[in-house]
């Protein structure tokens, strides 16, 4: 899921500043997840911006606030009171902020910040756990990324400066390779760790890009 979350009160005003009508648009997914734009985040924004003088004309929460086509279906059937907005706020991730940016004809103000693509230990809790590299070396590592959760990225075993299966930039924290061998060696797989792997070849992240499945 995509990580965020809610950008300060004031800072929210600033980027609102010399729109006095709002439109408040939250994500039934990842953002109520991580409660930076679900029901409870806009009806709480609802309240902040009209204490600070703020019109709301209304308000959704749309299932999948980055599916585009989702996204210019919901904001028709609430036309009226989305052009009655100077400005529209997005309580969601960048990919939703620019759906409803491509959608509405009128400012789409990001209310959050995007932080990584994580996965939930439990509620509350995240971790950066895919740096969506475009080149998966999972199967080669027993399901640990070193890309994202080594600190230096390392592709082939640990560094000089891990000591006893710990890394060097955390001591409390065990080395990711420390990690891999423990769990190929479970799995009986340590030939993996033969393998050298090649450098990245991060042109295959789609930065800017499109993908489209075939069917």
């Amino acid at each position: 899921m995509i990580v965020s979350k809610q950008k300060p009160l004031e800072d929210i005003l600033a980027s609102l500043d010399g729109h006095s009508r709002v439109f408040l648009v939250g994500c039934a997914k990842c953002a109520t997840v991580c409660k930076s734009g679900g029901e409870e985040e806009i009806w709480q924004m609802q309240e902040s911006l009209t204490s600070a003088g703020k019109e709301v004309t209304g308000s959704v929460v749309i299932d999948e606030a980055c599916h585009m086509l989702r996204v210019g279906r919901d904001l028709r059937a609430r036309k009226e009171i989305v052009d009655e907005a100077d400005a529209l706020l997005v309580l969601a991730c960048g990919a939703g902020v620019q759906s409803i940016a491509a959608s509405a004809g009128k400012p789409a103000i990001a209310g959050a910040d995007t932080l990584f693509l994580g996965n939930i230990r439990r509620f509350g809790q995240f971790e950066q756990r895919c740096s969506l590299c475009g080149e998966c070396i999972l199967t080669e590592t027993a399901g640990i990324c070193p890309v994202t959760v080594c600190p230096k990225g390392l592709l082939n075993g640990p560094c000089g400066g891990m000591d006893q299966g710990r890394c060097e930039t955390d001591p409390e924290a065990e080395c990711v390779w420390h990690q891999i061998y423990q769990r190929l060696k479970e799995q009986q797989a340590t030939e993996n760790l033969k393998k050298i792997a090649p450098g990245k070849d991060f042109s295959r992240m789609l930065k800017p890009g499109k993908l489209k499945l075939d069917k």
